[in-house]
């Protein structure tokens, strides 16, 4: 440990980060004699002020941390990116063992045919897939119907207080 009590290693990593400001520990105002020449208006004034201080402090800290979580997260999945694409860059040399090891039982041009068929089925059993998925999205009903709804009480300008909106029939369903 340090003689601060700080962990030497988890230093490291606040490097590189702004400082961030925070509450003086010493009277910043040493023209009084004491704590009995203030008023106590002052002395709310005073504290409000750093208590503001300590919250925007406390922010910018969660700030601070978050954005260098977020940067090591991006730089660690270039990796999981990279990793990616050369497997799928090395799937093509599977293709060609496979369709090497048809032709041991049948004509090199069979195997490397079989191997592309079945290439083939798979591509367009996948995009059957996909295209199952994607044709399954539907338009956001009930986010129209409230907007819908709010526009039409704008308009009139009224406000209907016995019949709910839409939003708080679905936030009602939604807790159910």
């Amino acid at each position: 440990m340090s003689s601060a009590g700080h962990d030497p290693k988890r230093q490291q990593d606040w490097e590189g980060l702004p400082p961030v400001h925070s509450i003086p520990l010493s009277e910043e105002n040493e023209t009084h004699a004491g704590a009995g020449d203030r008023s106590l208006g002052g002395l709310v004034r005073e504290a409000s002020v750093h208590l503001s201080t300590l919250i925007r402090a406390e922010v910018e800290l969660a700030r601070q941390e978050i954005a260098a979580e977020v940067r090591k997260g991006v730089r660690g999945s270039v990796f999981f990116i990279l990793a990616l694409t050369v497997l799928a860059f090395s799937s093509f040399f599977l293709f060609f063992t496979a369709a090497e090891l048809l032709s041991v039982w049948l004509p090199r041009w069979a195997g490397f045919g079989i191997v592309f068929l079945v290439m083939l089925l798979v591509a367009a059993w996948l995009a059957f897939l996909g295209y199952r998925r994607v044709r399954k999205i539907r338009k956001p009903e009930r986010t129209i119907q409230s907007v819908r709804d709010t526009a039409s009480r704008l308009r009139s300008g009224q406000e209907n207080e016995a019949a709910p909106d839409s939003a708080t029939e679905y936030r009602a369903e939604s807790v159910r």
